[in-house]
């Protein structure tokens, strides 16, 4: 089969809506299942339940795969039927593969209807799987929808997709999953999810209508429908992206920041302020005020006069994302904090990395990614173009040594994960000009040996090189040049034309 399957996600709406709205996030945000699979759950209006279940199965009818949670209540009658059980009469005789999972053992109490449901289950044979948390549920629901997709279709996720799969279902928080009935759809930012959805789907944001806005911002988990209400209200998630002032529901949603003229803090920071916002929007604020309290030399490179930033913008970019992203929003009583000093900048977020993440893995560049908060983390790679599966602290690391600077240290301090950018102190000659046509960069540069530094430079004057030359000029064996000429191509930085005796390795694009 071509594109996703769409996995119809079926449940009495109020009594699981905290189960809904977390698998809902778990089909947009694993690296696997969000590749093959979208989630699809009717929110239907209580005011006429003909029509709605009219609505149910018509979108049934278009996916391939039904999914069903079961607790206690039985739900809205439409007839003799509730409209959960005539989903799954429907799902029946369309022949889908029924993915049922029930919420608690055999001795709690529930409704006959469910219990009646139940007894159908047992009589048509599909297996199902009880949980008690929703932690169980993801994993049961993963381990379930990678059986299908491997059984029917041959399609098996990574090592690496299943490692950081189950890393991120351990170290889930329940937070940004809470469906709130604090603020409506309409009360929030639509400008900040009319980029989000833009960015996401590569659509242009002046053609993305009301119902497309609303649309988009619930299949990623930011918005759900109060049926008895018969209205959307924001997730946290969604008040923490998209409220026009998040820390109005969430006092911990601000950025504290403070410039100080010397190299320790004290009680007259020279600028100050306290960044509320969409977080989307904070975090560029946060960048605007690291901007105006740093410096910017002038460098003049040939015809031009360039503007240097004394820290490189995307590398602190990028551990504001992470520290929005990943933080501890349960600790509702500290904010990040930005600290701009004379000679570093500091940025400290609430909480330790989530386990099995540790300080040393993540100093040495060593480690899966996990999030505690992967529908945020998710929604800001688009709004800041930051890949948020992926190693950011290489990517910092890179970036400061790019700059001319020394790489982040990472540390924590009174349950602070905190990240420490050093500035060149009076030595603003450090800083490098940012060239993108660069051939090899100095992180790369520093992760190459003597004789690759060579075969570069012997590329560059005579236009390539061969294995012979290389074996000729160094004295050593073919294995060792072959390991260096395919460290170099993985590099990005040369690559090899012709077979055998003639290959040649040339710069990368070059003929």
């Amino acid at each position: 089969m071509s594109g996703k399957f769409n996995i119809f996600v079926s449940s009495v709406q109020k009594e699981l809506e905290d189960e809904r709205v977390i698998v809902q996030n778990l089909l947009s945000t694993d690296p696997f299942l969000s590749a093959h699979c979208s989630p699809v759950l009717y929110e239907f209006e209580p005011a006429s339940p003909d029509q709605a279940l009219a609505g149910c199965l018509k979108s049934l009818d278009a996916c391939h795969v039904y999914l069903l949670i079961v607790a206690a209540q039985y739900g809205t009658l439409v007839g003799k039927l509730s409209i959960t059980h005539a989903e799954y009469r429907r799902a029946k005789v369309k022949k889908l593969p029924v993915l049922a999972f029930i919420k608690g053992d055999r001795k709690v109490t529930r409704e006959a209807g469910t219990e009646a449901l139940l007894k159908e289950l047992d009589a048509d044979g599909p297996k199902y799987k009880r949980f008690g948390n929703v932690i169980e549920l993801q994993k049961e629901v993963r381990a379930a929808l990678v059986k299908l997709l491997k059984d029917q279709f041959g399609i098996s996720p990574s090592s690496d997709e299943n490692e950081i799969a189950q890393q991120t279902i351990e170290a889930t928080s329940k937070f940004e999953s809470q469906p709130l009935p604090r603020l409506r759809w309409a009360d929030l930012d639509h400008d900040v999810s009319r980029q989000l959805l833009a960015t996401a789907e590569n659509r242009a944001a002046d053609k993305l209508s009301a119902a497309d806005l609303l649309a988009g911002a619930a299949v990623r988990g930011l918005v759900w429908h109060d049926s008895q209400a018969g209205e959307h209200y924001a997730t946290a998630a969604g008040i923490v992206l998209l409220a026009k002032d998040p820390s109005a529901v969430f006092p911990q949603c601000r950025i504290l920041a403070d410039a100080y003229r010397g190299a320790e803090a004290d009680g007259n920071p020279r600028d100050h302020e306290d960044i509320r916002g969409p977080m989307p929007v904070a975090i560029d604020r946060a960048i605007a005020f690291i901007d105006r309290n740093t410096r910017h030399p002038m460098r003049v490179v040939g015809l031009n006069r360039l503007r240097l930033d004394e820290y490189p913008v995307e590398a602190l970019r990028e551990a504001l994302v992470n520290a929005v992203a990943h933080r501890q929003y349960e600790d509702a009583g500290r904010k990040i904090m930005l600290e701009v000093f004379a000679d570093r900048v500091v940025l400290s977020s609430p909480g330790l990395p989530p386990s099995p993440i540790t300080l040393a893995n993540l100093r040495k560049g060593k480690y899966r990614p996990c999030s505690r908060n992967p529908v945020l983390a998710q929604c800001l790679s688009y709004f800041h173009r930051i890949e948020e599966r992926g190693s950011g602290f290489r990517r910092m690391r890179d970036q400061m040594l790019n700059h001319g600077l020394d790489q982040p240290l990472l540390g924590t301090d009174t349950g602070y994960f905190q990240v420490t950018f050093p500035g060149p102190g009076e030595n603003l000659d450090r800083l490098r000009v940012p060239e993108t046509r660069l051939t090899v960069t100095p992180a790369i540069e520093a992760q190459l040996n003597a004789r690759q530094k060579k075969i570069i430079a012997e590329v560059a004057k005579a236009g390539h090189v061969t294995s012979g030359w290389c074996r000729k000029s160094f004295g050593v064996a073919l294995l060792t040049v072959q390991r260096d000429l395919a460290a170099l191509v993985d590099f990005g930085l040369i690559e090899r034309k012709g077979q055998g005796r003639a290959a040649r390795y040339v710069l990368t694009g070059n003929r």
